[in-house]
């Protein structure tokens, strides 16, 4: 592994401090919030009828689309292994492996079969950030299970997706991304 791709934000990553690898490997940050102190991903609003998860989701491509695509070059062009993540590997993570899936041509269905899977860790990945005192205060008060991630959620991502933008090609392709060299490294 040569690069991680590291989705946390400014926050987060000065409370947790450096991840372990740094200085051995190159570490981009590509944080998809815009910097506001916030450090989790926990829902908390229901505007415009669309479930919180959605609207956060939705959040990540509307406010920092440099992040998501810079997250995807980095993938298409970095030489060796890239890792991706986030504090829990299943929300920022779960989009820009959604979009990166998605560019590469992979069925809709795998795409949240694999989005939805985080599920079968969720316990393991909820009991590390609760022993994390930049989490722990604001997963307290959330079960295991209301933290799964939902492959109906992902799912309704990709239909508005689909309304807004043609689906998640046509995102990418507004964004200027061209998905033939991240399409080529990942299907080969």
């Amino acid at each position: 592994m040569r690069v991680v791709v590291d989705l946390r934000t400014g926050e987060e990553l000065r409370l947790e401090g450096p991840p372990p690898l740094d200085g051995r490997i190159e570490i981009r940050h590509r944080s998809l919030y815009p910097e506001k102190g916030r450090l989790t991903d926990v829902m908390i609003s229901r505007a415009d009828g669309e479930r919180p998860a959605v609207q956060y989701y939705l959040r990540y491509l509307r406010d920092r689309p440099d992040s998501v695509i810079g997250a995807l070059e980095d993938i298409a062009f970095s030489e060796g292994a890239v890792l991706v993540h986030c504090a829990a590997g299943k929300d920022r993570t779960g989009v820009v492996v959604a979009m990166a899936l998605a560019a590469a041509g992979v069925r809709r269905e795998a795409i949240v079969a694999d989005y939805a899977r985080t599920g079968e860790r969720i316990g393991a990945i909820m009991a590390q950030l609760r022993a994390s005192p930049t989490y722990r205060d604001e997963l307290a008060k959330y079960s295991d299970d209301s933290r799964k991630p939902l492959g109906e959620v992902l799912e309704r991502v990709l239909e508005v997706l689909d309304e807004r933008h043609g689906g998640p090609a046509g995102w990418l392709a507004e964004q200027g991304f061209d998905p033939a060299p991240l399409r080529a490294r990942l299907v080969g």
